[in-house]
This record gives structure tokens, sequence and C-alpha cells, in this order.
């Protein structure tokens, strides 16, 4: 398992960063969550650079997806990956599926 964490990194570009779990204990006892979903994909979304509307944490079941930071960083995750999506603001990040996949969405208030 590996959690990565997708952010503007204030110069308009987004970037990617691995984080350590023992070193963010307030990913063990999320609060203020708006919404959860459970997603299944048919493997087909290819989506240009784009930043979200609100922070989400993706937790990954099946499949594979890589994510390009607008930065040029590739991440491709697997099952059991977790990634918080914090570019909500500049280029954002491209996502293209590399198999079926599901995921489960956490909606995060700020």
């Amino acid at each position: 398992m590996a959690i990565y964490r997708v952010f503007d990194g204030g110069d308009g570009e987004s970037h990617t960063e691995e984080m350590k779990l023992e070193e963010h204990p307030e990913l063990g006892a999320m609060k203020n969550l708006a919404e959860l979903q459970v997603k299944d994909f048919d493997g087909t979304r290819n989506m240009d650079f784009h930043p979200l509307p609100e922070r989400r944490l993706i937790i990954h079941l099946t499949g594979e997806v890589e994510i390009t930071s607008s930065d040029g960083t590739k991440t491709v995750l697997r099952p059991g990956d977790i990634r918080l999506m914090e570019d909500t603001t500049g280029k954002g990040h491209a996502h293209l599926d590399l198999s079926p996949n599901s995921a489960v969405y956490v909606m995060l208030k700020d």
C-alpha cells in the first residue's frame, strides 16, 4: 500500500508526493467527511489536465490507473493504494485508466 498526495504547489502546477501513514496520523481518523461513494469504471477514462472541484481521498480497490501531475510526474495506482487529491486550483492532473477499476471516493469538507 502506498499513499500519494496530489496538490497545487502555488506555482499553478500540480505535484505528487508520497506520504507515510506514520507521519500523518490525521489520515487514520478522518473527520468532516462530506460524502462517500464506491465506483466501478470500465477502463476507458482518459482525461486531460483538470483540477478537482473539492478535496477527496481515493482508495483504489481493483485495477490500475495512471495519474500525471502537471509537473510531469506519473504515478501508477494499484489496489490498496490511496491518493489524497488536493489539486483544486491550477492546471490539475491528467487521469488514464490502465484497466477496468474500482475505488472508494471520500469527498472531504474543508
